[in-house]
C-alpha cells in the first residue's frame, strides 16, 4: 500500500525511498513487530479470559512429567498474534503482484483450518479437533486455487512451471505438465504445514526455526528479483518476487513479537491456528522463488521433526507386523520429546535446534554459490 508513494516522489523527494525493497522489508519487520508487542498482551488476557488453554493432557506427552501438566491451562490460539502482524504489516508496506495476492491468499486459507481445529479442542473440549477429511479438503482446495492463480497470471504462468534444484545453474524441468507442479505445490504446501506443526511442541521450537528460514527466504526471494545478482549467481530470475522479501521481513518481526510471549514459559501457545499457516506460507514461497528443495535445507529441523514422526510409525508398524510386537526407533516422536526422555532440559532442546536451524539455514545460503 504505502510502495505506492514512490510515484509521488515528484511532488515530495523522500516519497522515493518506498520504492526500495530492502528498506520496504525492514519497515515491514518492525511494523509487524510492534503490531505483535501492541496486541499480545491484549489476545493473552483475553484467551485467559475465555480459558482457551488445552485443560487435559495428551496420553503420550504425559509421560513427560509435572513439567508438561504445567502447561495445560496455558492458552493457545497464539498463532493470531503472528497472523495480525504479519498480514497486517504486509498489506501495508509489500507493492501487490500476483506473488504476494497467493501467498498471502494461502497464509489466510489455512489460518482458517487451523482456528477451527484449535476452536474445536480448547472451546468444544473436542480432543480430536478437525476432522482429518476436512484439513486434508481444505489444504487441497487452498492448493488449487494457488494454482490457478499463477497458471492464470502472465507474470507467474510460465516461471511456475520451471522446476530448479540447488547445485545445478540451469532448470531441471523447463516445463512441468499440470499433474506434477499441482503434485509438487500440493507437497510442499502440505508437508511443511504438518512439519511445522509437529516442531510446535517445546516453548519458542518452531517460531525460532521459522525465524531462520524466514531470513533465507527473505534474501532469496530478493536475489530472484534482481537481474544481476540472479545471472551472477547463476539461480532462476522470477521478476516480481523481491516483494516476497517484504512479506519475509513482516514474518520475521510478527515471530520474533510472537516468541517474545512463547519463550520459556510460555505465556501463549501458537497452536494450529498459527503453525499450519506458516508452513503453508513458507512452502509456497519456496517454490514461487524456485528453491523448493533448498527449503528442504534450510528447513531442515522441520524436516527433521517431521522424519522421526513417519519412521517411527513407519518402524512401529513393521515391526509389529513381523514380530508381533511394535518397537520404537525413538523414545518419543516428534525428536524433541526423544530428547527429553533422555533428561535434556526443555530449554537446552530448543536452544540446541535453534543452533542447527541456524546451521541449515548457513548451509542453504552457501548452496547458492555451489552451481
Amino acid at each position: 500500500m504505502l510502495s505506492h508513494l514512490a510515484g509521488l516522489e515528484e511532488y515530495f523527494g523522500p516519497f522515493r525511498l518506498f520504492g526500495s525493497i530492502t528498506l520496504r522489508t525492514m519497515l515491514a519487520a518492525v511494523t509487524a513487530m510492534l503490531i505483535g508487542f501492541a496486541l499480545g498482551p491484549r489476545l493473552i488476557r483475553h484467551f485467559r479470559r475465555m480459558k482457551l488453554g488445552h485443560g487435559y493432557v495428551d496420553e503420550r506427552t504425559a509421560q513427560l512429567g509435572a513439567a508438561y501438566f504445567d502447561k495445560k491451562h496455558t492458552p493457545t490460539m497464539g498463532g493470531l498474534i503472528i497472523f495480525l502482524s504479519v498480514f497486517g504489516s504486509s498489506v501495508l508496506w509489500a507493492a501487490p503482484n500476483i506473488w504476494v495476492i497467493v501467498s498471502l491468499l494461502v497464509y489466510a486459507s489455512l489460518t482458517v483450518p487451523g482456528f477451527r481445529d484449535d476452536y474445536l479442542k480448547v472451546l468444544r473440549r473436542n480432543r480430536a479437533g478437525i476432522a482429518g477429511w476436512e484439513k486434508i479438503a481444505w489444504q487441497s482446495g487452498t492448493t488449487l486455487l494457488a494454482l490457478g492463480l499463477l497458471i492464470w497470471h502472465p507474470l507467474s504462468a510460465g516461471k511456475i512451471r520451471e522446476l530448479w534444484v540447488p547445485f545445478i545453474k540451469h532448470a531441471a524441468i523447463p516445463v512441468m505438465p499440470w499433474w506434477l507442479l499441482l503434485a509438487l505445490l500440493y507437497l510442499w504446501i502440505v508437508g511443511f504445514s504438518n512439519a511445522i506443526n509437529l516442531t510446535d511442541g517445546l516453548d519458542g521450537l518452531a517460531v525460532g526455526c521459522t525465524i531462520t528460514v524466514a531470513i533465507v527466504f527473505a534474501i532469496m526471494a530478493y536475489l530472484a528479483d534482481h537481474v544481476f545478482l540472479s545471472e551472477y549467481l547463476l539461480i532462476s530470475h522470477v521478476p516480481g518476487t523481491g516483494e516476497l522479501s517484504v512479506i519475509c521481513g513482516a514474518l520475521i518481526g510478527g515471530c520474533m513479537a510472537f516468541l517474545w510471549f512463547n519463550s520459556h514459559p510460555a505465556e501463549v501457545f501458537m497452536g494450529d491456528t498459527g503453525s499450519l499457516a506458516l508452513g503453508g506460507l513458507i512452502g509456497v514461497m519456496a517454490f514461487m522463488i524456485h528453491q523448493p528443495l533448498t527449503l528442504v535445507i534450510a528447513g531442515g529441523v522441520f524436516v527433521m521433526e517431521a522424519m522421526s514422526v513417519i519412521l517411527q510409525v513407519g518402524w512401529f508398524k513393521v515391526t509389529r507386523r513381523r514380530c508381533g510386537e511394535g518397537r520404537r526407533l525413538f523414545l518419543m516422536a516428534p525428536v524433541h520429546h526423544h530428547f527429553q526422555k533422555l533428561g535434556w532440559p526443555e530449554t537446552k532442546v530448543v536452544l540446541r535446534f535453534w543452533i542447527l536451524s541456524l546451521g541449515f539455514a548457513l548451509a542453504s545460503l552457501a548452496s547458492l554459490k555451489l552451481r
